[in-house]
């Protein structure tokens, strides 16, 4: 095999090669030998054959087969709503790889992992030289070689490949192997996925102190099933010293055991000499942050009342690839309720790829004198001085209105006017020249023009924000218009008689500063558009399309030109480039439910919110035939899916803060012809603000913060305002400078505030 030495140095050792060899024509078949009826079905009647890396995971690699088009057949194609353009399957020994020989044309052989045990794929590799086959067959073997060993194949020799030569073997095979060894799954080690701020992640060791929440749990794990186990280093965070503490001095056990077999019900447990001693649900409220710097898992845990920070530091790096990737598998196999084998090769790698952190981003650009301001704005040395805040929130103390909290909020482009929800009155607060927001009106008894009064789910506004859209969580099947300026629902606008209107958005991100009619509507599983112009009912019935799976859809957001992000509660993530047909790139589900989604202007860039996390998705095709091209245009290759990014809080500050996370929906800041730089939301008592050129950067953790006394319903960005954020507490409505956040410290995560006081206070009013 080494005949090839020459050529494997320069196909095989540049690593920004995405393609390492290609056979350029060929067809492709699924072979069934226990189907006498259709025995050999041909899949592709012509294709090329590719071997891929895998993009940022180092040693592994894809077979890919791609079907080729005749130029009618791609005209044909543009038109289909779904294509099946490639097939992608990762190299490992599971496949059973060998050549063979079928009418002379030498051929490829491999399982089908996702068909019955007996089921084959077959590439006919037509006209291809030996010399060619064999060198393919050399990559094959030399890439299995490389995700075994996790370790590059430029040294090895013929016999150091002999072992991935497949032989008959006589013992029948089943599908499942050993489930739970990563192994055996797709251990996709060497994530890139650093924290920074050393200081906070590198564990101090200190004398062992046990506490109360090392009681030791009320079962034995030595009995369990055990998915992984590795030796380590165990801390917690201590308040006092602000830094992991030792918890044990010598080396202890971790393990990943499944409490219920077959329920898919995992548990971190950590062993030393007398037994069990930390015993964690594996959950994504467990906050869990992997950290290959110091090879680390920090995670939260709540402890009666006390959010505990943990500190996992395994003892290699091998060890560290081989724990986290059982944990990822877990806790998937814990959102989805079924065996992470059976998702596709290509959504593996998504979901594995997500704990991947402090990755710069792809094309980012140096922001320059922009990434100055940012910094700048944000530095904690730059903070405004206690006098400064003061004056900013005033000295008027607000009453604490009975009954009813705010529930919404919504910001006008126009009169720099905000809308508060707080149930079924709006209350109406002015932008101030000095950035201040003041108590301006009351939109009391929000009713239907029938009169039956409701309290809005969800409201919009529209039409250079003459109009606010309202949807009535007692008619879902409507939507409700209400004139602004007479603070009065004008029209019902029907729907449709047996689709609900679960979701609203504008028609193009801007949509609302423009006299624009048609609106943007959703249903669980049915995408359509509004307008309140055409008689009947209001759905336009060209631009309808219902799915037949049970999408659950969970938010929408639009872009500038009105291509649309749609999110569901099953955590998935449609981009379409319009309504009425199929989407053009599907992004599968980590497993948690979204709760609401935003993009930025151009569609660049998604930031999708759950419970525990943000999500952030650069929809640049990076390579492939559409390269340069968003995914809302075209499908991304399937090996070459974006890498998702989790912005998270990290433990240390949950702990201090000593309550769960439940993000508010997060949104970029917005205004016609500027950039976005920043992602505000909201958890608590607490906003947030990540900085987002940083984060483009690679890094995830720059965000800074602020607590009040009550907790926060929603925030936003003034309109056209990158510094402004409009804050809707449960009984209050204030303006805060971005500027007089603050690093997150104990003392600003956990120090007492004083008596919430603003200018914005609704005094004296009947709201």
């Amino acid at each position: 095999m080494n005949i090839f030495k020459s050529l494997l140095g320069k196909v095989w050792q540049d690593p920004n090669a995405a393609e390492v060899v290609k056979i350029e024509m060929g067809q492709l078949y699924l072979v069934r030998p226990g189907n006498i009826r259709s025995s050999r079905e041909c899949i592709y009647n012509e294709a090329i054959a590719t071997i891929r890396r895998v993009p940022a995971l180092d040693h592994n690699f894809q077979l890919v087969i791609t079907r080729v088009y005749d130029d009618g057949d791609q005209e044909l194609l543009e038109d289909e709503d779904e294509t099946d353009e490639e097939r992608v399957f990762l190299i490992s020994e599971e496949l059973e790889f060998r050549s063979g020989v079928t009418d002379d044309e030498p051929t490829f052989i491999w399982r089908d992992l996702d068909g019955d045990v007996d089921e084959l794929y077959e590439f006919v590799a037509s006209g291809t030289n030996e010399p060619t086959r064999a060198f393919f067959e050399t990559c094959m073997y030399r890439a299995m070689y490389e995700r075994k060993f996790k370790a590059s194949a430029d040294s090895t020799k013929d016999s150091d490949l002999d072992q991935f030569i497949w032989r008959p073997v006589t013992k029948a095979r089943g599908k499942g192997g050993n489930r739970k060894s990563p192994k055996n799954q797709q251990d996709c080690g060497d994530l890139p996925s650093d924290t920074v701020d050393d200081s906070t992640v590198q564990p101090r060791v200190m004398p062992a102190s046990v506490t109360s929440s090392m009681a030791r749990p009320s079962f034995a794990s030595s009995s369990l099933p055990t998915v992984a186990s590795q030796e380590g280093h165990i801390f917690s965070w201590n308040l006092e010293v602000e830094g992991f503490v030792a918890e044990r001095e010598d080396v202890v056990v971790a393990k990943i055991v499944e409490r219920t077999p077959g329920n898919f019900n995992y548990w971190l447990i950590v062993t030393d000499e007398d037994g069990d001693f930390v015993s964690h649900k594996i959950s994504s409220d467990m906050n869990p942050r992997w950290a290959q710097k110091t090879s680390s898992l920090t995670w939260n845990y709540a402890n009666g009342g006390r959010y505990d920070s943990w500190a996992l530091q395994l003892t290699s790096t091998e060890a560290y690839d081989t724990f986290k990737t059982a944990f990822a598998q877990c806790l998937w196999e814990t959102l989805h309720g079924v065996e992470f084998r059976k998702a596709k090769p290509d959504e593996q790698a998504y979901v594995i790829s997500s704990t991947t952190e402090d990755v710069e981003m792809r094309d980012v650009e140096d922001e320059g004198e922009d990434e100055e301001e940012v910094e700048s704005e944000l530095d904690p040395d730059e903070e405004a001085s206690e006098e400064e805040e003061e004056e900013e929130e005033g000295d008027a103390v607000s009453p604490m209105p009975q009954g009813e909290r705010n529930s919404q909020l919504t910001i006008g482009y126009k009169g720099d006017r905000s809308y508060v929800v707080r149930g079924n009155n709006i209350g109406v607060f002015s932008h101030s020249s000095d950035d201040q927001v003041k108590y301006y009106a009351t939109i009391s008894k929000i009713s239907t023009p029938k009169g039956k009064e409701f309290k809005p789910q969800e409201v919009m506004l529209h039409d250079q924000d003459t109009k606010m859209v309202l949807k009535n969580p007692l008619d879902p099947y409507s939507l409700f218009s209400m004139d602004i300026e007479r603070g009065k629902v004008v029209e019902e606008w029907k729907i449709h008689e047996d689709i609900t209107v679960d979701h609203i958005a504008p028609d193009n991100k801007f949509a609302q500063t423009t006299r624009e009619q048609t609106l943007v509507g959703a249903s669980h599983n049915a995408l359509f558009r509004v307008d309140p112009r055409i008689s009947g009912n209001k759905m336009v019935e060209s631009q309808y399309k219902q799915y037949v799976s049970k999408n659950k859809f969970s938010g929408v957001a639009t872009t500038a030109s009105g291509k649309l992000a749609v999110a569901s509660e099953k955590g998935d993530i449609r981009l379409f480039d319009t309504i009425g047909k199929n989407a053009k790139t599907a992004l599968p589900p980590l497993g948690d439910p979204i709760l609401g989604i935003d993009v930025t202007a151009s569609g660049r860039w998604i930031v999708a919110t759950t419970k525990t996390y943000l999500l952030l998705i650069d929809t640049l095709i990076g390579e492939g035939r559409y390269a340069g091209n968003l995914g809302f245009d075209r499908s991304f290759p399937a090996n070459a899916k974006p890498m998702p990014r989790r912005l998270q809080l990290r433990s240390e500050h949950v702990a201090y803060m000593n309550h769960d996370i439940s993000f508010s929906v997060a949104r970029f800041n917005q205004g016609e012809g500027q950039e976005e730089n920043a992602i505000v939301t909201a958890t608590g008592q607490y906003v947030i603000a990540w900085d987002f050129a940083k984060v483009k950067k690679g890094h995830l953790d720059k965000y800074e913060i602020k607590k009040y006394e009550d907790m926060v319903v929603q925030d936003n960005f003034k309109f056209g305002d990158d510094k402004q954020i409009i804050v809707a507490l449960q009984n209050n409505v204030l303006a805060i400078n971005k500027k007089n956040l603050k690093r997150p410290t104990r003392n600003s995560l956990a120090a007492p505030m004083p008596s919430l006081q603003s200018l914005s206070s609704i005094v004296n009013s009947p709201y």
